[in-house]
C-alpha cells in the first residue's frame, strides 16, 4: 500500500486503443497522500468526434481545433509520471491508451498500477454500482465525471478512501500489479495506399476530417473498408 502515485484517467474517442484516439488526459501526482501536482491537457485526436462522445464529455470539436496532437503531449505527460505507479478506475483501459502512443513514439511504457474498480469488486460485492461516478456518490466523494482530471482525482480519492477503510491488514489488496498490454508500433500509410485512398474519395465525392498523411497502414485500410461497405466497389 502507498501513499505515492500517479492517478490517471484520460477521455478518447472510444474503447479500443488500437483503433480510437485520446482526446483528453487528466493526471495528479500524490505524495503523502496529498496532491502536489497536476497535469491536463486536450488532445487534438485528428478526427472529427462523434456525436456520442461530445455528449459524454462535453468536449467538442471546437474545443479540440487548437489542441497538440498526442506526439507533442506525450513526452510531457511520460516526465510528469516518472517511475510512480498508476492508480486509476479501470487503469488498464488508460494505461493500454498511453502505451499505444509511447511505443509509436519509441518510448518504452511499462508500469505497475492500482485499480480501483479492482478494490471496489472485493471490497463491494453488493454495491448497487461500481462505477466511478456511483462510487464517489457514495462515499461523499465530489467528481465532475467524464473529465480527465476530475476523474484522475477522484480515483485517487477513492484509492485513498479504500485504504483508510480496508486497509489494515490487507495490505496485499493494494500491491501494484504489473500492467500488461502488448501492441506494436503503428506503420505509416504506404504510397500505394494514399492513391487508393484517393481515388475512392474523388469517385464518392467524399470529404474526410482527418489529415490523409498522418493515417497509419492499419486506419487506412480500415477507412477504405468503411467506404466499400458503404459505396460499393464500382470503379475501384
Amino acid at each position: 500500500m502507498t501513499d505515492n502515485y500517479t492517478a490517471l484517467d484520460l477521455e478518447t474517442t472510444g474503447l479500443n486503443p488500437k483503433l480510437d484516439k485520446i482526446i483528453e488526459i487528466g493526471a495528479v501526482k500524490i505524495r503523502g497522500g496529498r496532491e502536489e501536482g497536476y497535469f491536463q491537457r486536450l488532445v487534438n485526436p485528428g478526427r472529427a468526434l462523434e456525436e456520442q462522445v461530445c455528449k459524454l464529455t462535453g468536449i467538442n470539436d471546437g474545443m479540440l481545433a487548437e489542441a497538440l496532437d498526442i506526439g507533442q503531449v506525450l513526452e510531457p505527460l511520460l516526465a510528469f509520471i516518472g517511475e510512480d505507479i498508476l492508480v486509476g478506475h479501470r487503469i488498464l483501459f488508460d494505461y493500454s491508451f498511453v502505451k499505444k502512443a509511447a511505443v509509436n513514439q519509441g518510448h518504452s511504457f511499462e508500469k505497475k498500477g492500482v485499480d480501483t474498480l479492482k478494490l471496489a469488486r472485493k471490497f463491494l460485492p453488493d454495491a448497487e454500482s461500481r462505477k466511478l461516478e456511483y462510487l464517489c456518490g457514495y462515499y461523499g466523494i465530489v467528481s465532475t465525471a467524464h473529465r480527465a482530471l476530475e476523474d484522475a482525482r477522484a480515483a485517487s480519492e477513492l484509492y485513498l478512501k479504500f485504504a483508510e477503510l480496508y486497509g489494515e491488514g490487507r495490505e496485499g489488496e493494494f500491491e501494484p500489479q504489473p500492467l500488461v498490454y502488448r501492441t506494436k508500433k503503428e506503420v505509416p500509410i504506404t504510397k500505394p495506399q494514399k492513391e487508393r485512398l484517393y481515388k475512392l474519395l474523388n469517385r464518392h465525392k467524399i470529404a474526410i476530417e482527418c489529415d490523409v498523411d498522418k493515417l497509419t497502414r492499419n486506419e487506412a485500410d480500415r477507412l477504405m473498408a468503411q467506404i466499400l461497405v458503404k459505396y460499393g466497389r464500382s470503379g475501384f
